[in-house]
């Protein structure tokens, strides 16, 4: 059986069901944004992550820290959602019809499912389009605050890197951070990571759909782990197919495959 059609028998089988769809940075590079792991020329996370994309770092270098996400944001200006993201929205429409529930986990801070129309969803990494201050209790900071990065100029900082020009908290005066999960945060710190629900959903879910995930962060082990622990059916499509045990491993392109699949007159 073909990706379209083991993609189509997922969800066919289990469209009154509830199934949970996660996306990696892979879904996000036929919209022209380079994937944060990978073999393609351009994958982000080629240099050291462990301690770039740190609160740590940011902690030692606001500086350093700031440009070396604004340079990589850069990559995400003018990007579009492809005919992937489009069709996980139609799909989620028609499993909705049908009686069941699609949640969508992305790991991707890039906002192009938001932007493709994705309701039922949830950006477990944080959003590139947002700040918030780092202090824990401030109204902008954790546990649930945060500001729109459109409502601060960082053209200043572009032209003149420094901590007089850097983004500040408009309630304590506290620089800034981006809001994302860093390598040495917990998905709990935030409520707009929607951790609960992500642990509600792996442990009631029909079916897993990976798409363009490299299965090397947490969220992706956690989901995996405890569909194949209560025997759920999990594929996962992507060009560069990783071969675990207990997952139908598709190699293919979700942009090829999931409009196909939303077409379909019977899912």
């Amino acid at each position: 059986m073909d990706a379209i059609e083991c993609t189509a028998e997922l969800f066919r089988t289990h469209a009154r069901g509830c199934i949970l769809v996660v996306t990696g940075a892979g879904i996000s590079l036929a919209s022209g944004i380079p994937t944060f792991r990978g073999t393609d020329p351009d994958a982000i996370w080629k240099r050291d992550v462990t301690e770039l994309g740190t609160f740590h770092y940011f902690c030692e270098d606001p500086v350093g820290s700031w440009r070396w996400y604004l340079s990589r944001f850069e990559k995400t200006l003018g990007a579009r959602p492809n005919p992937a993201h489009t069709a996980l929205v139609a799909l989620e429409e028609r499993i909705r019809r049908a009686g069941g529930e699609l949640l969508l986990v992305t790991q991707n801070i890039d906002g192009l499912h938001r932007e493709a129309g994705s309701q039922n969803l949830i950006e477990v990494h944080g959003r590139a389009d947002r700040v918030r201050c780092p202090r824990r209790g401030c109204p902008n900071g954790a546990p649930a605050g945060s500001l729109p990065r459109a409502e601060f100029d960082l053209a200043r900082f572009a032209e003149d890197p420094c901590d007089a020009t850097l983004p500040r908290c408009p309630h304590c005066q506290t620089i800034l951070r981006q809001h994302v999960l860093w390598f040495d945060e917990y998905y709990d710190s935030h409520q707009d990571y929607q951790w609960s629900r992500v642990l509600e959903a792996s442990a009631d879910c029909d079916a897993v759909l990976f798409v363009g995930t490299s299965f090397s962060v947490g969220v992706t082990d956690l989901i995996l782990r405890a569909a194949l622990g209560r025997g759920v059916p999990v594929l996962s499509i992507d060009p560069a197919v990783a071969r675990i045990p207990g997952v139908v491993s598709l190699q293919a392109r979700a942009e090829e495959v999931l409009p196909v699949v939303a077409q379909r007159k019977h899912i």
